[in-house]
């Protein structure tokens, strides 16, 4: 059936027609600049020419299971475009394109055959071009025949042409009454057609780098450390873990008060992101020093030791997190913070993956596998999950004192913020607060019109939000107060200049008759 829908004959043909729709939708749908759900669209489209044009990707399982992640992530554009979901997408089809031709074995050789299959792409139309050109025929010209017989003609009139319009001025008079396209817009468009043909053309007719299984080692090939210089490094790591840790579990853990000129905050804040770079040191220890099957590895004491580490490793991640939660009910809640939360439930999981590989002795394959699918999943999760919105609703939500928010933060936030803006400009604040609140708010719901107004950039998740918006704000047509000078960050007014200071003109001297002395 396959042979039938796709011949060999009309492959090539077939995946250059397909190339050229491909990129008629992108100057479209892009060439005014999009930053919408369109782009969603060109993702399906471009799906839907890879499974015409190459039978073998939906005739293999792995590739067909590379399709519906590239789809899920299509979904996640539709939402939402963002560069997560957009390299999430183009790793899924680049997978899909590679998977008939080579085999699955671990992500890191995955990655690498990714990674070459980039570099390749500006050139992958180039080569096939030029060995199309090669391609003889008893019915075909030569390439370079169809050249000389366009090219010489075409430059070499063009150039008669203009010397002849210079010297006869009637000449001159009808060629300058012609309107010329623009040639800015077609440069453009021409490096627009470009890059889509060097993005989709690689994943039509793919080209990687073919890996044996000896040319890339999974794991540093160190020398085995000796036992003892084992179980002495373990004995000293767990005992100043063990120092960290239950100073943690005194100040952090069980509320203790803390030494006089500490706060609680600061105690949180400073040591967050240093313990768990940490953690990871001391897991990249485990991986590389104790391999399964070492003589270390096989020594009772050693495992114990190991176990009881990396025990304290994921006591110390808790406590990073912990500290981390501390900070932001102290401050408040950004996404680079949901990040490092989800960059610390990653690390942990890492750190259980690598002490459950040393216990059971995997491959060093299977751990790269396992963390590469953990953060895949998380990932893609976090490609459909708006971080900006979900900062601004908890910090809305868990206000002590709605005239101490971070007003600057929300409106970094744009629309995201929008929805809970709305709920705050309800709140008990002070008239100045208020104030600043309604015409932050006002702001992104106008931008928010503005962007669904145009197709380019309308969003699915952006019509979700306008609807809601225009749900809770009803009847209540509040505007801010005029400020005639601007605002600063977060609504402030800018203060009037202050008046010219005019100098005080010094009074005129003024004269006096002079008086005579009478002589003595």
């Amino acid at each position: 059936m396959s042979s039938i829908l796709v011949s060999s004959r009309h492959s090539l043909a077939i995946k250059a027609g397909g190339a050229a729709a491909l990129i008629a939708l992108a100057d479209v749908m892009v060439f005014e600049g999009a930053s919408g759900s369109v782009l969603a669209g060109f993702a399906l489209a471009w799906l839907a020419v890879l499974v015409i044009a190459r039978p073998a990707v939906r005739a293999n399982r792995a590739g067909i299971a590379a399709l519906l992640a590239a789809a899920v992530l299509a979904l996640s554009l539709l939402t939402e475009p963002g560069p997560l979901a957009a390299f999430l997408f183009l790793t899924a089809i680049g997978s899909a394109a590679l998977l008939p031709r080579h085999v699955y074995d671990h992500a890191g050789r995955w990655f690498a055959r990714l990674i070459v299959l980039g570099i390749k792409a500006p050139f992958g139309p180039l080569i096939d071009l030029h060995r199309t050109t090669r391609m003889r025929s008893r019915h075909a010209l030569r390439a370079e025949v169809i050249l000389l017989n366009l090219v010489v003609p075409l430059v070499g009139g063009g150039l008669f042409l203009a010397l002849f319009a210079s010297a006869n001025p009637v000449l001159g008079g009808v060629l300058g009454a012609v309107d010329l396209p623009d040639m800015g817009d077609a440069i453009l468009h021409l490096t627009l057609w470009g890059m889509v043909l060097a993005l989709v053309w690689p994943t039509l007719r793919p080209r990687a780098l073919v890996l044996a299984r000896h040319e890339a080692p999974l794991a540093l090939r160190l020398p085995d450390p000796p036992v003892m210089t084992m179980l002495l490094a373990l004995f000293t790591f767990n005992a100043v873990f063990a120092l960290q840790n239950a100073l943690d579990i005194i100040f952090l853990w069980s509320g203790a008060p803390l030494p006089d000129g500490v706060t609680l905050a600061e105690y949180a804040h400073q040591g967050a992101y240093t313990l768990i770079a940490t953690a990871l040191l001391a897991g990249l220890f485990v991986l590389v020093a104790l391999r399964p099957g070492s003589p270390a590895a096989q020594t009772p004491l050693v495992r114990t030791l190991v176990l009881a580490w990396v025990a304290q490793n994921l006591l110390l991640v808790a406590s990073s997190v912990l500290r981390l939660l501390d900070y932001i009910d102290a401050f408040s809640l950004t996404e680079l913070r949901i990040a490092a939360l989800i960059w610390m439930g990653l690390v942990a999981t890492g750190l259980g993956l690598i002490c459950w590989r040393f216990m059971t002795g995997r491959s060093a394959a299977w751990l790269i596998n396992a963390n590469t699918l953990a953060a895949a999943i998380v990932l893609t999760g976090s490609s459909f999950v708006d971080f900006g919105a979900t900062a601004a609703r908890w910090n809305v939500d868990h206000l002590e004192d709605p005239n101490r928010i971070d007003l600057c933060y929300l409106e970094t936030l744009d629309d995201a913020a929008l929805l809970p803006l709305i709920d705050l400009r309800t709140m008990p604040m002070s008239p100045e607060m208020q104030d600043k609140v309604i015409y932050l708010g006002n702001r992104a719901h106008a931008d928010l019109m503005a962007q669904q107004s145009d197709w380019r950039r309308w969003t699915l998740r952006g019509a979700w939000r306008l609807t809601a918006a225009q749900v809770k704000l009803g009847s209540d047509q509040r505007t801010a107060k005029p400020a005639p000078y601007g605002r600063h960050c977060g609504g402030n007014p800018v203060s009037p200049p202050p008046p010219p200071v005019i100098d005080a003109v010094p009074p005129a001297p003024t004269t006096q008759p002079l008086t005579q002395t009478p002589n003595r």
